[in-house]
């Protein structure tokens, strides 16, 4: 999929909850649980299973999700939403 503005706009309005059971699902079609899916968001973001729990809870879009994480610096991942 191509990278636009408004593309990323859309996906920083996206909740989290939202998304979370897709998550969930692949994770488990793969094989794996959801303590591994948790392990890598962790790895990712620096957010425990309560603190995950509790942004759900809070139906946070990604773009408040990404703000308030602390990025692994060897993900890559550009902390821009």
């Amino acid at each position: 999929m191509k990278e636009t503005e408004i593309h990323n706009q859309r996906m920083a309005k996206l909740t989290f909850a939202s998304v979370y059971p897709h998550y969930i699902a692949k994770v488990q079609s793969k094989g794996r649980t959801i303590e591994e899916l948790h392990q890598i968001i962790y790895w990712l973001t620096g957010f425990d299973q309560k603190m995950l729990l509790h942004l759900i809870d809070e139906n946070v879009t990604f773009e408040t999700f990404f703000q308030n994480a602390h990025l692994n610096k060897k993900c890559g991942i550009d902390q821009r939403v």
